[in-house]
């Protein structure tokens, strides 16, 4: 037959269809999300396999695991103690409190990770809740964005590299960017959660740290997954306030929202793929019905091929080893 073009001579082999791969994976696009907590024993997490809550030397333990596939950066979320919660969040800002000495012990023990901080109070907050909540059960906007910015500058003390506010306040990554200029660290970056949306693949998350509201839900400050326009809007807004980074979270039914934010600004974007979605991935390829393996590196490439510069996922390791 007379068929001239033929798209198929571009995938006849290994070696021509690597030559024409659109998009790569590497393990320096993978952030690592760790949870710790502060006691001595490193705990499985029931609702997310193969995840632990790690104790500070396990913390550096499994850093130093991957770093050694070619992991760099790190993003921390402490499960804490219930008598250290209250409504005001004060424990968010202790100076000793369990990330500032997780950020120094990984600093001096591996001074070339890049360490990213969570700066939101629902770890810390009685209520569950990311803010402050009111009395008649509003979360109070500006009175959260103070106690963030305390929070911020202790975990810019301790030495992190990037804060990553995941609040969703109004103004807190213009207000967070001059607390920490103020403070003199004006090269602390700033990862914002831009279109953090009010999503049900959080749920294995909240019950690794014990931080799901106690009443009502995120809804008045979490975005609604069924909007796309007001994901632009963030993001501009977050860049004209000064953000480095800009984050689009879950990911994976959220391909569209990376896509859109990439066509509308030069910043990198990160894009967060959620203990639900590796709950399912984990759930589905214990029954025998997924090949997690495949399927760790389709989705990540998805995200990447969507937009993402770099993505956070608990399958870091995972995906690195399979990568080489």
């Amino acid at each position: 037959m007379n068929i001239p073009i033929r798209p198929r001579r571009n995938r006849k082999n290994p070696v021509i269809r690597g030559l024409s791969r659109e998009t790569q994976l590497s393990p320096a696009d993978f952030i690592y999300p760790l949870f710790l907590h502060d006691e001595s024993s490193n705990d499985a997490i029931d609702s997310m396999p193969g995840c632990h809550r790690w104790s500070i030397d396990g913390l550096l333990g499994e850093i130093s695991d991957a770093k050694a596939l070619g992991i760099g950066a790190v993003v921390l979320f402490p499960a804490i103690a219930d008598s250290l919660k209250n409504p005001k969040a004060v424990e968010s800002h202790n100076p000793e409190g369990l990330v500032p000495r997780a950020i120094r012990a990984i600093k001096k023990t591996h001074p070339d990770i890049t360490v990213i901080t969570d700066v939101a109070l629902d770890p810390y907050n009685s209520d569950g809740h990311d803010g402050i909540v009111a009395r008649d059960g509003r979360i109070k906007n500006d009175k959260t964005i103070e106690i963030l910015c305390s929070q911020a500058i202790c975990q810019a003390q301790a030495g992190a590299d990037i804060v990553a506010p995941s609040d969703m306040m109004d103004g807190r990554v213009a207000a967070l960017r001059n607390a920490l200029d103020t403070e003199g660290f004006k090269e602390v970056s700033i990862m914002s959660y831009t279109a953090k949306y009010a999503s049900a693949f959080y749920g294995p998350f909240r019950g690794a740290l014990d931080s799901a509201p106690k009443s009502g839900d995120k809804k008045t400050y979490q975005m609604d997954y069924a909007n796309t326009r007001e994901a632009i809007r963030e993001a501009h807004l977050d860049e004209d306030e000064g953000a480095d980074v800009l984050m689009v979270k879950p990911a994976g039914a959220y391909l569209d929202i990376i896509q859109r934010m990439r066509e509308s600004t030069h910043l990198p974007i990160a894009a967060y793929q959620v203990s639900g979605e590796y709950l399912m991935i984990k759930s589905a390829s214990a029954a025998g019905w997924l090949d997690e393996e495949k399927i760790v590196l389709e989705t990540l490439t998805a995200i990447k091929r969507a937009g993402a510069d770099m993505t956070l996922t608990y399958f870091a390791k995972e995906a690195a080893r399979l990568l080489g």
